[in-house]
């Protein structure tokens, strides 16, 4: 919700009083949520653990608080938050590390398995592709959570129980992050490939579902599925604008210079 507010004020959006009040209690619960276990992006059914992409969420609501704080001269802790956000990151580069894996984990701490949600922590700024802890993260889940043809599993849940106790296909969302991992990587033949690869799962109508069978192809899970479909355009956007040789940030990109 706070990147969506910076996203917004960034591109000449009006942020009023009572909306930032709200916000700021946001970021203020942010500062410790981290610390707490809860049921991660994929929402399993087991105990909650301390889940690396919840922590990196709260990353997120940190810095983009205090981003907007100094930009638009509104009330709040934006040097604390600035503070609290960049000990976060530090907290995450270190302390989600697995050195036998030789990748950020899906807990902190450095436990549990390979988390395929962590190739969202460059689209939300949290740590950039080539980053060698984030480039590590990336080669590893595309070698362990490969499912074949470009696709991938989010985790395996031997490493990572989920409470489903059922087989699950490759989340379509997750090859998408990959080619922006590329792409930020400097790899855009490869990304370039896999977008390609991924375009031609869609239906003859031009859909994609939320998972696919990696054994046969056929769709799995909702259909169609936005998320799959917000992955693919996100993904030809950086593209295309990493073939023009511009950047892939979009317009919030001068406001993450200060």
């Amino acid at each position: 919700m706070l990147d969506c507010a910076f996203q917004w004020a960034a591109t000449g959006g009006r942020l009023q009083d009572d909306l930032w009040h709200q916000l700021t209690g946001l970021v203020q619960a942010a500062r410790t949520a981290w610390q707490r276990p809860d049921q991660g992006i994929w929402e399993v059914r087991t105990p909650g653990r301390a889940f690396t992409y919840s922590a990196a969420m709260c990353q997120v609501a940190l810095d983009r608080a205090a981003r907007l704080a100094r930009r638009l001269n509104l009330p709040g802790d934006a040097t604390g938050w600035a503070a609290d956000a960049r000990a976060l990151t530090d907290r995450i580069v270190t302390e989600a590390w697995n050195d036998e894996v030789g990748a950020l984990a899906s807990q902190m701490g450095g436990r549990g398995g390979l988390d395929a949600s962590l190739l969202a922590l460059p689209l939300r700024r949290v740590l950039p592709a080539d980053h060698p802890r984030m480039a590590a993260t990336a080669w590893a889940i595309s070698e362990r959570l490969d499912a074949g043809g470009g696709l991938l599993f989010r985790y395996l849940s031997q490493a990572t129980p989920d409470g489903i106790d059922e087989p699950e296909g490759a989340f379509v969302l997750c090859s998408f992050w990959m080619v922006d991992n590329l792409a930020g990587q400097g790899r855009t033949d490869e990304a370039g490939a896999l977008f390609e690869r991924m375009c031609s799962y869609a239906s003859p109508v031009g859909l994609l579902p939320e998972q696919i069978d990696p054994v046969d192809g056929s769709f799995l899970g909702n259909f169609p599925q936005g998320l799959s479909h917000v992955g693919l355009l996100s993904s030809a956007v950086v593209l295309a604008r990493t073939e023009r040789g511009i950047q892939p940030e979009l317009s919030t990109e001068a406001w993450f210079r200060h």
